[in-house]
């Protein structure tokens, strides 16, 4: 099974808008389109987001630019603040998904994969990218193949 999970790209500060409706900005849309040339040729089965208003701006600057046809799947689970317990709860049955979400949940969420409870986050900058891989999903037995930075 392979996984990767995307931050989202750059955005625009904190001001009057909530957190979930804060946009990117066009240094943020283009180092999404960066970290996209990353999953040229690989065969991804889903894209799922979080609803917030960057990471669905990021999932389908993904989309567009992979040419990947099915919607993009807007889902709770990837909010900022999720537990990576609760997103790993929904990845049982899936394979070759890209996850489009923020931080803390992602560098959580990799180093829960990764190691287990307990264990510091990965570091993710904006429209960092990373894959996983294991041969079935097992909290704390995933390998890390690789983590990249636009």
């Amino acid at each position: 099974m392979k996984l990767w999970a995307l931050r989202h790209g750059e955005a625009v500060p904190y001001g009057a808008k909530a957190d979930s409706e804060r946009e990117l900005t066009p240094h943020g849309r283009k180092e999404v389109s960066n970290s996209a040339a990353h999953l040229m040729g690989q065969t991804l089965t889903a894209i799922y987001a979080s609803p917030y208003l960057r990471a669905q701006q990021t999932a389908e600057i993904v989309r567009e630019a992979l040419g990947f046809k099915p919607q993009i799947r807007t889902v709770d689970w990837l909010t900022p603040e999720s537990d990576p317990d609760k997103v790993a709860e929904q990845l049982v049955s899936v394979s070759n998904v890209l996850l489009v979400s923020h931080n803390p949940l992602v560098g959580n969420l990799l180093s829960y994969l990764q190691h287990g409870a307990g264990y510091p986050p990965e570091r993710v900058g904006t429209a960092g990218l990373a894959e996983l891989e294991s041969a079935e999903l097992l909290i704390g037995s995933m390998t890390l193949n690789s983590l990249k930075h636009p």
